[in-house]
């Protein structure tokens, strides 16, 4: 099913689509989901690989947004907590309540945050995570074993998801084609196709593997394309006005020593007013973020020395064992794709993260802003913008209690293969027939090679940072061992793919000048 092969096959079969959506983010991602659950024959493609971009470097955190209760957004807040708590019970095995601690160095903050998460608490309503509670300074300092106690009044716990936003993304792929979408990465849209009127009713495309170029016709396209909108949008109209600025948001990785216990911190007034998070993640712990407006976007973003200096800083303020540079295993960036500001001179905190469905005179349809936690919402209102337009016939929405690939509410988060859920037991099977695929892909990590192949036989992995970065997340994680592992991967994928020693050199030395770029 999860096949490339059959998949091009459905592409050449067809005379048509409902739905084509441009993009194979978190956004376009869903709204694939979306549109294919209602029925409509539906076609994705990404330009790349599923959640390449920012979808793929967030703060690994699906959450309401304190720091958006503290501007007064309470819309936002309340959908996003709503979203939050849908996507716990249908994503169960990637989506986990994650604790997370305050600590507070004066009475006031510590009145000041107990009172606005109490707030937090009661917009989640049923689908709340846990209350919040005060705690003291005995009890924060046990629970945060490296944070700095001098001045240290107590905390403030609470409650929000943490998950795996890359893992997630490659589920979404596999519950859109299961639900019958057609979806395909490395596969780019290079222009918009018109009828006589000026309608956009489908789209060019190049699959980037055979380099053959395709025509597909639509009744709807979609340009979920996040930071990239506005290369889509001048595509349909060459004069067409920049309409996202995209802020760029580092994060660095660290050895789990220097946070051992399973809460995590988050620490709301950093020295430029941002909110700084610590999260656990994969036995690692992920401290970001930034947010710098750029002028220019990639889909390999780079971080600022300045970013990098920030985020040590700020996080040597709060912490007893000190990170230098030296003990970051992996640096990332991503980008938001936040809406242009008609006022140069706005702050990104300041900017709402709210998102908008923008009708063109073509009726191409764009999806803009929003965040990783309300993509389903996000689609959900994008298709209803095709139906209000009358370009698709009405079908009710069932994403609310639609569970994503490999759900299940039972996984055991103590071995590192629970992110497969369902298919986890597959996996095992993969390595009773062989063995040696329950090796180690390297001796410093958890992870094992029956990953690679699984990664490649059926979650559309098709090439080595497919694997490295978004399927087994070791780039994420220790970036010098993933450059280590690169050769065995590509040696394993190629028996798979049946690619020769040219292809597998090809993909050793493209992943190890990428790597280089997360290694600080």
């Amino acid at each position: 099913m999860f096949d490339r092969a059959s998949l091009l096959k459905q592409v050449e079969d067809s005379t048509g689509w409902d739905v084509i959506i441009i993009g194979g983010g978190a956004t376009g991602l869903g709204v694939a989901l979306d549109s294919a659950s209602r029925g409509y024959k539906t076609l994705l493609l990404e330009q790349s690989d599923f959640a390449k971009g920012t979808s793929s470097r967030s703060t690994k955190l699906i959450h309401g947004g304190v720091r958006y209760l503290a501007q007064g957004n309470l819309d936002l807040v309340k959908e996003a907590l709503y979203e939050r708590g849908l996507l716990l019970k249908n994503a169960s095995h990637l989506v986990n309540n994650q604790s997370f601690i305050i600590p507070t160095y004066n009475w006031w903050d510590t009145f000041v945050y107990t009172i606005g998460l109490k707030i937090y608490d009661v917009m989640a309503g049923k689908l709340s995570f846990g209350k919040s509670v005060r705690i003291s300074k005995k009890a924060a300092a046990s629970r945060l074993s490296t944070i700095k106690t001098e001045h240290l009044k107590g905390g403030v716990v609470y409650h929000d998801g943490q998950f795996d936003d890359a893992r997630l993304a490659v589920n979404m792929a596999q519950t859109a084609i299961e639900q019958g979408a057609t979806v395909l990465n490395h596969f780019g849209v290079t222009q918009l196709q018109k009828d006589s009127n000026g309608i956009v009713n489908g789209v060019s495309a190049v699959d980037h593997e055979t380099h053959q170029a395709y025509v597909f016709n639509a009744i709807v396209v979609i340009n979920a394309t996040g930071v990239f909108t506005d290369e889509i949008l001048q595509m349909d109209n060459v004069d067409a006005k920049n309409t996202v600025r995209p802020s760029q948001g580092i994060h660095l990785v660290l050895d789990r020593s220097f946070m051992p216990g399973r809460d995590a911190i988050m620490i709301p007034k950093t020295a430029d007013g941002r909110v700084l998070f610590l999260v656990p993640w994969h036995n690692r712990v992920v401290v970001g973020t930034t947010d710098t407006l750029l002028d220019s976007h990639s889909l390999e973003p780079k971080p600022l020395e300045s970013e990098i200096d920030f985020i040590l800083e700020t996080a040597n303020s709060y912490l007893n064992k000190r990170v230098s540079r030296t003990d970051v295993l992996s640096i990332f960036a991503g980008l938001r794709p936040l809406a242009a500001s008609k006022d140069a001179s706005e702050k990104t905190k300041e900017i709402s993260r709210s998102h908008k469905v923008i009708v063109s005179k073509s009726e191409l349809i764009t999806i803009t802003g929003g965040k990783w936690t309300t993509y389903r919402r996000m689609a959900q209102d994008t298709i209803n913008k095709a139906i209000a337009l009358k370009k698709l016939p009405y079908k009710k929405c069932p994403t609310k209690h639609l569970s994503i690939h490999g759900a299940d509410g039972s996984a055991d988060d103590t071995d590192h293969l629970y992110i497969y859920g369902t298919d986890l037991k597959a996996i095992e099977e993969l390595i009773t027939k062989d063995p040696r695929l329950g090796d180690k892909l390297h001796p410093r990590l958890e992870f094992v090679k029956a990953e690679v192949v699984w990664a490649v036989k059926n979650e559309m992995a098709r090439t080595v940072e497919d694997v490295l970065a978004r399927r087994v997340r070791i780039l994420f994680l220790d970036a010098k061992a993933a450059k280590e592992v690169a050769p065995e991967v590509a040696e394993l994928m190629a028996t798979y793919l049946n690619k020769d020693d040219a292809w597998k050199q090809s993909q050793i030395t493209k992943f190890t000048q990428l790597a280089n770029q997360y290694i600080l």
